[in-house]
């Protein structure tokens, strides 16, 4: 489990052009967020994503909420969350549902968290492009969350590390 921040800012990317002519990117920077709290199961590429406009503690715990009666609930098994040390992952305010057991990855390693590699899949759908607000930006991110959710196969092969417990060995 992780949180991403998505914005009217510009995500530039390489693209093709002629040769000599330089492409042309519309950028206007504005400093507005969304936020995107993303869950993967490695193991088989399932995702749940919630798309939210803050990342605090009590929005976490409400992610939290939303996550163990949509995923922890239905199989009536305890569910172990990976997450980093972010403050309010951390606090102890943190409302933690019944069935969900939260396991802390090392401070400084975002490279061990599954959930890291969705970020660029999402980024994808704002690369080059300008979203006019907010709920642009919120329909585009939802309908790539959609995307991403349905394709196991892609999100699998990039989260399920080598050490996983489950993966397959080399």
């Amino acid at each position: 489990m992780d949180e991403h921040r998505m914005g009217l800012q510009p995500i530039l990317r390489r693209v093709w052009a002629k040769r000599g002519q330089r492409p042309i990117v519309i950028v206007r920077p504005r400093y507005e967020w969304l936020y995107v709290y993303g869950f993967v199961r490695p193991e088989t590429g399932e995702t749940s994503f919630w798309v939210t406009d803050s990342v605090n503690t009590e929005t976490m715990s409400a992610i939290l909420g939303a996550f163990a009666r949509e995923r922890a609930s239905a199989s009536g098994a305890e569910v172990d969350l990976v997450l980093d040390q972010a403050g309010w992952h951390t606090s102890g305010h943190l409302a933690v549902p019944e069935g969900l057991s939260l396991i802390y990855l090392p401070s400084h390693s975002p490279e061990l968290q599954p959930s890291e590699h969705l970020w660029p899949l999402l980024d994808e759908v704002i690369a080059n492009r300008v979203p006019e607000d907010l709920a642009e930006l919120e329909a585009w991110v939802s309908r790539r969350c959609v995307e991403v959710s349905e394709d196991l196969a892609r999100v699998r092969r990039l989260t399920l590390f080598s050490w996983w417990p489950g993966a397959d060995p080399p």
